[in-house]
């Protein structure tokens, strides 16, 4: 390699989804390949597992020695940064990015090892798994219960010239696990139940593709800026709506969302454009209206972006352009012909500017009817507007007569100034009509008083009556101004009212707070009523079904405010009447009323059927299993029975041969008497577990104890877990899950069948994990199939179960047993064949 002074190397990254997926491999095969062009390629420092095929793809690549280095009686290696600076290789394959060096390395990390190599000129290749990358740390222990010690920060491998994703399908990788092409035999079972879980994959492969895909992303608009690309590339649909707050943005959204499902991946982005001083454009945007539209973005999957800008349209297509967009979709001007005519409109414009962006206008329902404006009913109060009456005649008086005081030839300016301040204080105080009206006696007082010939409406120069106009035009418009800001304001805090009200009725509904007794008594504090009550129609009147406050209407007739719920029922307030605005709120609350009770009505009514249901389904199932398993021990007894009582010329071995079919009945029949009066307690709740601190050491060789040698293995680790749990139930639930495993792998059959291969050892597991420990029962017999693993946890279901002496109760009590301590049992595959039970149990809360 020719030294270019002053060069970096480039770093190449091989990502893994997961271990095992082959990113080693992959390294070596890219430094074979390298080799072959005749580039000078060296191994730094690679971990093989002990996998034949890695080893081989090493064979013909140079290897630097490692170093050894001596910690605490061990010996331990590295890769020997010296050696391979003092080689000065053109490319260095460096594996385990994210290891942490032994202690007395130069480096902390081997990233830090990597990056003395690179500062030397060296190109790096090297591996890591997306597990150890430090902003996921977090997200990959909640997924895996596995906490990654060694990580590596994101910004190293962000910032590498070349990432590479190796990558597999989770079935795929837990074939090669169980084939042994990952990890030796011993550790096959357990890592197969335990991390490398169909969910766990699926998951890790998920972060891989969203990492890398971001920063494929990022890549790309660092390309597109370096290179001065202004223009959108397409490469993924990006629909951007225009959304105005006016009564056509819902329509805009769905139709916008309807676009973006046409191509997967694609997004939607909704862009709202607010005036640079903060204010909604012209009364236009409904904040209302726009709160609901962002409830309807978030509910589309997409995402609500406020901008601000004077010119509407070139901030829409700023931001698309920005955002990579490929459409814009936007409203069919809502204004008259008309305007439109000589004002233009805005999807006009946007599609001028637009480029090589597509646009798309949706048409409405209120194309051409123009913006409707609200009534003028001021919002101020009555004492405020007669104030403001007053005002607007005593101001412009008291300051005429203030000015004549002054002794001055030209006071013309000065008083159209202080007119002015007067009519914006009037403004202020009375809205526009009060304000208009003091402009105009200003402006009678100007020209009479102040503007010569003084004592007539006469103007004699032409620059005293411009002014005065100008004076007459600012006035008005200064208090149109004020008292739309006035409006506004108003506008903007009965709307913050309205949607917290709602959005506290929302919440309700989602946390289950939804009763009668809930929704009056936030009637009462949210619109200040002294008494709120809920009244049903009833052949005798009015029943009162829910109320608060005191002396609550117990008739309609007797309340100040009455809300209809429905034909029967009715909201009846007691207090100051309520507004129009306030009117509104309350009919929602009634329309929520109406849902809880209907709700209630049919939760009721699905309990009770329920209820019938499953106590006919139990008795039915109860009285045939009994019918015919419970016979089976009783005759056997019987029998036995009366051969010891009869058989007065029997020898001893047939005595014998009685006895232990006596006893097998026996307890055959005591297990089968047992789940029964389980599965009564758990069904009736007369269950109660005594919760205490307990290690699995006591509880687990307990409850595989009893079976044949060598039929069950027990792998704990050490120490044993602490779980919070009732010893006594947790014995007989890992019992049950142990003797059905055993019967399965035995061949007699089990939930899952029969055909497992003869005397197949069951294995008993457990694994402690961040916030839970999980006992593990795996057996190599036939499986369940998934679409049935629930279902055999149902009472009396046996599925293709054809050995007698049962009922199909182990399970169900068995899961109902770990529910009971806190504990959730489910079903897995167990790779190569078999069912895998996972008992999942709190841990013991950790002492300081």
């Amino acid at each position: 390699m020719e030294d270019q002074p002053g060069r970096r190397g480039r770093l190449s990254v091989y990502l893994g989804a997961a271990p095992g997926v082959g990113k080693t491999y992959a390294m070596l095969g890219e430094g074979c390949r390298r080799r072959e062009r005749g580039t000078d390629v060296v191994v730094g420092y690679v971990e093989t597992h002990g996998r034949p095929a890695t080893e081989r793809m090493i064979g013909g690549l140079e290897v630097v020695p490692r170093r050894e280095v001596h910690h605490r009686g061990a010996v331990l290696t590295e890769m020997d940064v010296d050696a391979v600076l003092a080689r000065r290789p053109a490319v260095v394959l460096v594996d385990e990015l994210a290891h942490t060096n032994a202690p007395g390395s130069r480096h902390a990390k081997r990233a830090g090892d990597v990056e003395e190599l690179r500062a030397a000129g060296i190109d790096v290749v090297t591996t890591v798994n997306i597990q150890h990358l430090e902003s996921l740390n977090d997200e990959v222990e909640r997924i895996t219960g596995v906490r990654q010690r060694e990580t590596v920060p994101d910004e190293v491998v962000r910032t590498a010239d070349q990432i590479q994703l190796v990558d597999m399908a989770p079935e795929a990788l837990r074939r090669r696990m169980a084939h042994g092409n990952v990890y030796r035999a011993d550790r096959i079972d357990a890592s197969l139940t335990s991390f490398f879980r169909v969910g766990n994959l699926t998951a890790l492969r998920e972060l891989a593709l969203l990492w890398v895909a971001d920063r494929v992303d990022d890549a790309l608009g660092d390309y597109r800026r370096a290179h001065d690309i202004e223009h959108p590339w397409p490469t993924k649909e990006r629909i951007v709506v225009a959304v105005t707050g006016g009564p056509e943005s819902e329509t805009l959204l769905r139709r916008g969302a309807r676009l973006a499902q046409r191509a997967a991946g694609s997004e939607l982005l909704a862009v709202h454009v607010i005036a640079s001083d903060g204010l909604l454009d012209g009364g236009t945007s409904d904040p209302t209206r726009i709160a609901r539209a962002q409830q309807l973005v978030a509910s589309l999957g997409g995402t609500w972006h406020p901008v601000v800008g004077e010119d509407v349209a070139a901030a829409v297509v700023d931001f698309a352009t920005g955002a990579n967009a490929t459409m814009v979709v936007v409203g069919v001007s809502r204004h008259s012909r008309l305007r439109r005519l000589f004002a233009g409109t805005t999807g006009d414009r946007i599609a001028s500017l637009a480029g090589s962006i597509d646009v798309h206008l949706v048409t409405h329902d209120q194309v051409a009817r123009g913006a409707r404006r609200r009534g003028t009913v001021s919002p101020l109060s009555p004492r405020r507007q007669v104030a403001g009456w007053v005002l607007a005649l005593a101001l412009p008086a008291v300051l005429t007569f203030v000015l004549q005081a002054f002794d001055d030839t030209d006071q013309l300016p000065l008083a159209e100034m202080l007119l002015l301040a007067g009519a914006v204080v009037v403004a202020l105080v009375g809205g526009l009509l009060p304000a208009l009206l003091a402009a105009l006696v200003s402006f009678l007082a100007l020209n009479w008083i102040f503007t010569p010939p003084t004592g007539t409406l006469t103007v004699a120069e032409p620059a005293n009556l411009l002014s005065l106009l100008v004076y007459v035009a600012v006035a008005a418009g200064v208090a149109t101004v004020v008292d739309r800001a006035s409006r506004r304001a108003g506008e903007f805090v009965r709307a913050r009212t309205e949607a917290a009200t709602l959005g506290s009725l929302s919440r309700s509904v989602l946390t289950g707070q939804d009763t009668a007794e809930a929704i009056v008594e936030r009637v009462r504090e949210t619109f200040g009523q002294d008494a709120v009550s809920l009244l049903a129609r009833s052949p005798a009147g009015w029943d009162l079904l829910a109320s608060c406050g005191p002396d609550p209407a117990r008739d309609p007739a007797e309340a100040d405010t009455r809300v209809t719920v429905d034909d029967d029922r009715a909201l009846c307030l007691r207090g100051e009447p309520l507004r129009a605005s306030d009117q509104r709120v309350v009919e929602g609350f009634a329309v929520q009323t109406s849902l809880v009770l209907e709700y209630r009505r049919l939760r009721e009514r699905e309990q009770r059927a329920a209820a019938l249901e499953s106590a006919e389904a139990t008795s039915t199932a109860l009285l045939r299993a009994v019918s015919h398993d419970l016979r089976t021990p009783l005759a056997t007894m019987r029998a036995s029975v009366d051969g010891l009582v009869h058989g007065g010329d029997l020898d001893d071995g047939d005595r014998a041969a009685l006895h232990d079919s006596l006893d097998s009945s026996t307890d055959q029949l005591e297990s089968l008497i047992d789940n029964l009066l389980d599965l009564s307690r758990l069904q009736t709740g007369l269950l109660v577990p005594r919760l205490a601190d307990r290690s699995l050491d006591e509880v687990l060789p307990l409850a595989v104890s009893g079976h044949a040698p060598g039929a069950v293995e027990l792998d704990v680790d050490e120490p044993a877990p602490v779980v919070r749990t009732d010893a006594g139930l947790l014995e007989r639930v890992v019992a049950n899950l142990v003797a059905n495993a055993v019967r399965v792998s035995g061949g007699s059959g089990g939930s899952g069948g029969s055909g497992a291969a003869e005397g197949t050892p069951v294995r008993v597991l457990a694994h402690e994990l961040p916030d839970r420990v999980e006992v593990m029962v795996v057996d190599r017999g036939p499986g369940v199939p998934e679409a049935q693993r629930e279902r055999m946890f149902a009472p009396f279901q046996r599925l293709d179960d054809t050995s007698p002496g049962g009922l199909g109760l182990g399970l169900a009590v068995a899961r109902g047993l770990a529910e009971a301590v806190g504990g959730d049992l489910s079903a897995e595959d167990t790779p190569g064949g078999g069912l895998t039970m996972v008992l999942s149990l709190p841990r013991a809360a950790r002492t300081p």
